[in-house]
């Protein structure tokens, strides 16, 4: 499953046979290059055989393993952690979408799914991993864009695609004050439907990944406007 120049590699999750042969026969001709698996077995088997660019995650899974707790597995092993993750559910109801992204998931789409709506989602978390060449600093937190590594206080982060990118985000612009809507805009794309939900969800994520106990967090939530990345008099043991 190793990437051969731009093509991207797309590991689909999916147990449905029939759903399988429409989902890879769509992104195919989208120019994705496939591997299926059928259960979170056959996932972790075809993630041993080489690394996808993109994993599509179906919630409901035969077996032991759903697909949240193929997400939460996998956001708990450093090799894999980083791989971006968009997960598919049938479900419609706004509590179980931000379950989804509670285990892990970047991204998710309810069935049946559009293919085109698909192909933006993973395009545009194609581009939060674009790389530049600079390193960002505040306080103890130092991230460095050309390698993808972040720490704090000398201790290495393991950070989920969409939290290193928020972090990026805020790390830019140290003080100010971002809108849901502005972190949106600029982490998922102006022409993309996400729930504003969802931008709290991920804040929470960056939060426990980056935050050890006693350490101040520095990410600060402004009551009905927003987040900064700043201290504020209360962050102690974030």
């Amino acid at each position: 499953m190793s990437s051969s120049g731009d093509t991207v590699q797309v590991l689909l999750v999916e147990d449905d046979a029939a759903l399988q042969v429409l989902m890879r026969y769509n992104l195919e001709k989208l120019g994705y290059t496939v591997t299926v698996a059928g259960s979170g077995a056959e996932a972790f088997a075809a993630l041993s055989a080489g690394r996808p660019d993109v994993m599509i995650l179906d919630w409901m899974l035969p077996g032991t393993q759903s697909g949240p707790e193929v997400c939460r597995r996998l956001r708990s092993d450093p090799e894999l952690k980083d791989i971006p993750v968009i997960m598919l559910t049938a479900r419609t109801d706004e509590t179980d979408s931000i379950s989804g992204l509670e285990s892990g998931a970047d991204d998710y789409l309810v069935k049946p799914v559009s293919f085109p709506a698909l192909d933006a989602r993973i395009r545009a978390l194609r581009r939060r991993l674009s790389v530049s060449y600079d390193h960002l600093r505040f306080d103890d937190i130092t991230l460095d864009t050309t390698r993808h590594h972040v720490e704090r206080g000398g201790r290495r982060i393991q950070l989920g695609p969409t939290e290193y990118r928020l972090l990026e985000f805020l790390l830019r612009a140290p003080g100010r004050v971002f809108s849901r809507e502005q972190i949106l805009q600029a982490i998922w794309g102006r022409n993309i439907h996400v729930e504003l939900r969802t931008v709290d969800v991920h804040i929470r994520r960056l939060r426990r990944e980056l935050n050890a106990p006693g350490e101040k967090d520095p990410i600060r939530t402004v009551r009905s406007a927003g987040y900064a990345l700043e201290y504020s008099a209360d962050s102690a043991d974030g």
